[in-house]
């Protein structure tokens, strides 16, 4: 029997209104940061994605220590399970690299003239390769390569893709009996001889020499564009591939360019995770709201997308933690990511779910 063609249409429509709304109650996505260990057993991961999937979580940013092996080992465990998978990779902030450390000339240097190499600030894992140094960025950019052959990945997942803290987050300042009220040379990177040489060339000038550095905009421009260019290739490496490029980045452009030359806003890249950690800088949960707000602003125009970064621990409840969500996603935010998966709780994950749930 043939329908009337006003029965069809009316069917057609129904057809297109109910797809968008199963896409408006799927497209706003929930991730959590992970470190994986190799010595674990697939069961034992198994376990620890359904769990994650249960709650409500859509996607694992996995820390395996930049091994594409073990990446790639746990990427169909998870896919199993149902979650997407992204290569975590600490970036310019190289701990333990066994191959960079062979190579002191790699590492970025104070304006005191100290080395991250063998004088690193605020703590012992911040070993921080210099992004204008051709062979240290291309060291990170091979291993930027290695994670986006890996099949199944969502994207390559940058962090510490900045340069060390000028500043940093309020709450943490006591912790090294610190005060910065100004920016203090111990803490200002890089003034390795290929910064400066290069620098130099470009603007006839030394910042070794500079009244006032502070203030020295095209120093300040030089290495926020030294940190992009790493980004902008590292965008090319993701997409040969048909992987994407993300980045955990800090709370919006502004801030991030204050705190450690990073000014996100500016990169080529798929999307973008500002670790709005309000407890970090003595705010209250309502600061997410604005954190998130302001990346959005400053991304007008562009496909960038933002998933808010919720820091669990910093949380007094699960009333909160609803909020943190509620907070990013109507102030524009495509998605939220917890860090970390250690410290959600079975409550915590409750609520997620639910809170999932209360958005369909």
């Amino acid at each position: 029997m043939k329908l009337p063609k006003l029965v069809l249409f009316f069917l057609l429509a129904l057809s297109v209104i109910s797809c968008a709304k199963k896409e408006e109650t799927t497209s706003f996505k929930f991730g959590v940061w992970i470190t994986a260990d190799a010595k674990r057993e697939d069961a034992d991961y198994a376990k620890e994605f359904k769990k994650y999937k249960d709650g409500g979580i859509d996607e694992v940013l996995i820390n395996t220590q930049t091994d594409p092996k073990l990446l790639g080992r746990l990427v169909p465990i998870a896919k199993k399970e149902g979650l997407k998978v992204h290569a975590w990779i600490m970036a310019m902030n190289r701990p333990n690299d066994s191959v960079a450390l062979q190579h002191p000339d790699w590492y970025q240097v104070s304006k005191e003239g100290k080395s991250c190499f063998d004088n690193r600030p605020y703590v012992d894992y911040y070993q921080w390769l210099c992004p204008t140094k051709k062979e240290s960025r291309e060291h990170v950019l091979a291993l930027v390569e290695g994670l986006a052959k890996v099949e199944g990945i969502e994207s390559v997942h940058l962090d510490y893709i900045r340069f060390p803290d000028i500043f940093l987050p309020i709450s943490l300042l006591p912790k090294y009996n610190l005060v910065q009220d100004t920016e203090l040379p111990q803490f200002d990177f890089c003034y390795c001889d290929a910064c400066v040489s290069k620098f130099e060339k470009e603007h006839h000038k030394n910042p070794k020499t500079s009244h006032n550095t502070s203030i020295d905009m095209e120093w300040k421009n030089f290495r926020l564009n030294a940190v992009k260019a790493v980004v902008d290739d590292a965008y090319k490496i993701a997409h040969k591939y048909n992987k994407q490029l993300t980045a955990a980045v800090f709370p919006y452009p502004e801030m991030a360019d204050h705190m450690v030359r990073q000014r996100w806003d500016k990169w080529n890249i798929d999307e973008v995770y500002p670790m709005i950690y309000h407890s970090f800088y003595d705010e209250e949960i309502d600061w997410v709201g604005y954190a998130t707000k302001q990346g959005v602003a400053d991304l007008e125009g562009k496909e960038t997308k933002i998933n808010t970064g919720i820091y669990i621990p910093g949380l007094k409840s699960d009333k909160e933690l609803k909020e943190a969500i509620l907070l990013a996603k109507y102030n524009g935010a495509k998605g939220v990511s917890f860090f970390d998966g250690n410290a959600l709780s079975d409550s915590n994950l409750k609520t997620i779910k639910e809170t999932k749930a209360s958005l369909k």
